[in-house]
């Protein structure tokens, strides 16, 4: 029998409830009190109003702290609000028939599931709580954009980056295509840093300068 739409939605909702009642890392809270003079301050404090992404214990988001890969899926599916709510299922989708290190109870499971079934090529064995490299979290977020708003082929001169020979070269495409999309940039000296474990803050940066394009250039 096919999983509906309406019993899917009900999955959804319980899952979001358990996220809501077991994860310390995501818990709702009414400011983030440990921003400071964090670069991008005033476009992290945007995405949480929008109720985009969420801090650690309330008020704090740890801007400095390395995002793991838990936290980075996390933060594309959900800042993306991606949903399954087109797609038809014979049986709930589960996180452990996709990814080998998911558990079906964990709180970002979820976004996990949402993430590969909007066509995100998320690792099968990735490790959530491995932190994530600049070059994997934005290949993935433009993935992800790209999926979200159903964007077209683009054609582009590529950007002379000064480190590529650092770069995995599956990501290099999507590497390029942020740069176009300006999601990200390249530091004073040309640089990347493809290999650089990501702060929080720097991702929910490049989560917002994704929307930003989006907004412009989506066709959802």
């Amino acid at each position: 029998m096919t999983f509906t739409k309406k019993a899917l939605a009900a999955v959804s909702i319980s899952a979001l409830m358990m996220l809501s009642a077991g994860s310390a890392v995501f818990a709702a809270g009414s400011g983030f009190t440990d921003l400071g003079s964090v670069q991008g301050k005033e476009k992290i404090e945007s995405l949480k109003d929008r109720g985009l992404i969420k801090g650690i214990d309330g008020s704090k988001f740890l801007p400095g702290s390395s995002l793991s890969a838990a936290q980075g899926i996390q933060f594309i599916a959900g800042g993306l609000q991606l949903s399954l709510a087109a797609i038809d299922f014979i049986k709930a989708p589960v996180a452990s028939d996709i990814f080998t290190k998911v558990k079906n109870d964990a709180w970002y499971a979820e976004a996990f599931i949402n993430a590969h079934y909007n066509g995100i090529e998320v690792p099968t064995d990735i490790d959530p709580k491995e932190p994530m490299t600049k070059q994997q979290f934005t290949a993935l977020l433009v993935q992800g954009l790209e999926k979200a708003g159903n964007l077209p082929m683009i054609k582009l001169a590529p950007a002379k980056i000064a480190d590529e020979d650092q770069i995995d070269p599956s990501y290099q495409g999507g590497i390029q295509r942020s740069l176009a999309y300006k999601i990200t940039a390249l530091d004073k000296d040309g640089k990347f840093h493809p290999e650089s474990k990501l702060t929080r803050a720097e991702a929910a940066v490049m989560l917002y300068n994704a929307l930003e394009y989006l907004k412009v250039h989506g066709n959802r």
